[in-house]
């Protein structure tokens, strides 16, 4: 059994690694959204760049890529919703979850774990 940082332990369902009991139990959630027809399109681990790779002019790297992973990304009445489980909102996600905002236009659905 590992745990994170913040004491969540990850576990397999579906054959599928999750950070969280939490996250895992949404997923199984949204399964069955999706089934019944209530949502489409459900996709885990959905990568978006906030910052691109930075490099000078003779291609070395400067700075490199900052992404916001979201935990899980799917379609509810023709309007893509990024949802995330969260049990503490660090400084940093705060910073990405305006990033998302800023860049992509998107409010980051906060689901509590």
């Amino acid at each position: 059994m590992s745990y994170s940082k913040y004491h969540s332990r990850k576990v397999t369902r579906y054959g599928e690694r999750f950070d969280s009991c939490a996250e895992a139990s949404r997923y199984t959630q949204l399964r069955l959204m999706e089934r019944s027809g209530m949502i489409s399109d459900l996709q885990r681990q959905v990568k978006f760049v906030l910052i691109p790779t930075q490099r000078d002019e003779r291609g070395r790297l400067l700075e490199r890529e900052r992404s916001y992973i979201a935990d899980f990304v799917y379609m509810r009445d023709g309007v893509k919703i990024v949802e995330d489980v969260k049990g503490v909102r660090t400084e940093l996600y705060k910073l990405k979850r305006a990033l998302m905002l800023e860049r992509y236009g998107i409010r980051i659905t906060e689901v509590d774990a």
